[in-house]
């Protein structure tokens, strides 16, 4: 069995790769400016805002399962047309497809969201990723579209290293008390991921952790577990700082969870001190 890992290079993506070689897949990756380190590992460059250059990596590698975990950000020719490349490429040669989304796409006007809450994104990122759940959705009926959050790992991920900036001098910015997500662990993230992968399962799917906490009492448990000085983070309010977003995203994943067996921890638990 053979699978490709789009974005293999980025935070969740190098967790997916690991576990791919771990689980003795054949397993090819895609970077868009530097490949990742790990052994055993065929990488191919890829640039998503080009159609042909999707087709030619598909080709090359001749996968049986992708993994669409890139992040473009706001960029829509890489967030939303890219993803758009992927899902007709695998569906061009009949792979499994798993496309990774966001709770970016909601508006936070109802707060807790199901997988059944359609987008109402208002940001730039948001919208691109609603664009791109919908495109894959209708071009891929049998794929599986799963929206996570913030994911949170062993100290590499954007959050922790901002909390670590923060609480050692050597960086700046606030942790919002009023800005509240479901996060994640990255090794919870890509087994659930991981787990849809070898599935014929199709159709939308939750994957955020079970405790919802604002910036703030994430970087809080952050500080405590690393043993960091947290008194020094920064605090202020998102909303009277006026950066455009939702204020308050909590993907309910109860439903989701019935369908994989892959527990999801919430954050007070897996940065629990032991």
């Amino acid at each position: 069995m053979r699978v490709l890992i789009i974005g293999g290079s980025g935070f969740l993506g190098a967790e997916l790769v690991r576990r791919a070689t771990a689980a003795g897949w054949e397993t090819a990756a895609t970077y868009c400016s530097r490949p990742g380190d790990l052994a055993g590992v065929a990488w191919y460059q890829l640039d998503l805002r080009v159609p042909g250059h999707v087709d030619e990596v598909l080709a090359g590698v001749a996968p049986s399962a992708v993994i669409n975990a890139t992040s473009g950000g706001s960029d829509w020719a890489v967030t939303a047309d890219g993803s758009v490349y992927v899902a007709m490429a695998a569906m061009r040669r009949g792979c499994r497809l798993v496309h990774v989304s966001s709770d970016a796409v909601f508006s936070g006007s109802r707060i807790r969201y199901d997988e059944s809450c359609l987008p109402d994104p208002v940001t730039p990122y948001g919208a691109a990723k609603a664009a791109a759940e919908t495109a894959v959705r209708l071009l891929a009926p049998a794929a599986a579209v799963a929206r996570t959050s913030l994911i949170i790992g062993h100290g590499g991920s954007v959050h922790e290293r901002m909390v670590h900036a923060l609480a050692t001098g050597t960086g700046d910015g606030v942790l919002f008390t009023d800005d509240f997500r479901c996060p994640v662990h990255v090794d919870d993230l890509a087994c659930a991921l991981w787990e849809l992968a070898v599935s014929d399962q199709a159709g939308m799917f939750h994957l955020a952790g079970a405790d919802a906490l604002s910036r703030h009492e994430l970087g809080l448990l952050i500080a405590q577990r690393d043993g960091l000085d947290a008194a020094r983070l920064s605090v202020g309010c998102r909303a009277e700082a006026r950066i455009p977003g939702a204020l308050d995203v909590r993907l309910d994943s109860r439903a989701t969870q019935r369908r994989v067996r892959t527990r999801l921890r919430g954050a007070r638990e897996f940065l629990r001190v032991r």
